[in-house]
C-alpha cells in the first residue's frame, strides 16, 4: 500500500553536534536519507531488496533551509513526504522540529539507476507497491 508521508523520531547525540552544542548541518541530510529509507520500508519495499535487484536509487538534486539550530539530546521529528512520483524519479520534501519549532526545510531529487549507473525504470511489481502514476 502506497505511504506519501512519513514521520520519524531522532534524538541527536553528542557526536552529532559541533563545538558549539549545536547539529552540524551535514548531518540533516543523513537524516533526510533516513527519512527516505523508512518511508520506503513503510510502503512494504527495503532499499536492500531493491539493490539485489540491481536498482538504485541517486541522488540528482537536494536543497536545504535552516530555520534554528537543533542540540546536543533534541528529540526532534522528520517529517518526509513523497511530492512527486514517476518510473524513474522520485521528490520528496522534508521538514525537520523540534516541537513546534521549525528547524529545517528540505527537498530532493532521487534518479532510479542500474548497476551500470545508467537511468532505467521501476519494474511494474514496485511501481504498483509505490503508487503506481506517471
Amino acid at each position: 500500500m502506497p505511504v506519501d508521508s512519513d514521520t520519524i523520531e531522532i534524538r541527536v547525540r553528542y557526536s552529532e553536534v559541533d563545538s558549539f552544542g549545536y547539529l552540524h548541518h551535514a548531518r540533516y541530510f543523513v537524516f533526510f536519507e533516513m527519512g527516505r529509507t523508512e518511508l520506503l520500508r513503510r510502503t512494504g519495499i527495503a532499499y536492500r531488496e531493491m539493490e539485489a535487484r540491481g536498482l538504485f536509487y541517486v541522488v540528482a538534486s537536494l536543497q536545504c533551509r535552516y530555520r534554528a539550530p537543533g542540540r546536543y539530546d533534541d528529540v526532534l521529528a522528520l517529517t518526509t513526504r513523497t511530492e512527486r512520483f514517476t518510473r524513474v524519479r522520485v521528490d520528496h520534501v522534508y521538514e525537520l522540529r523540534r516541537g513546534d519549532t521549525l528547524l529545517a526545510e528540505a527537498s530532493s531529487t532521487l534518479v532510479l539507476v542500474g548497476r551500470d549507473g545508467r537511468p532505467t525504470t521501476l519494474p511494474d511489481d514496485l511501481h504498483a507497491l509505490l503508487g503506481g502514476g506517471e
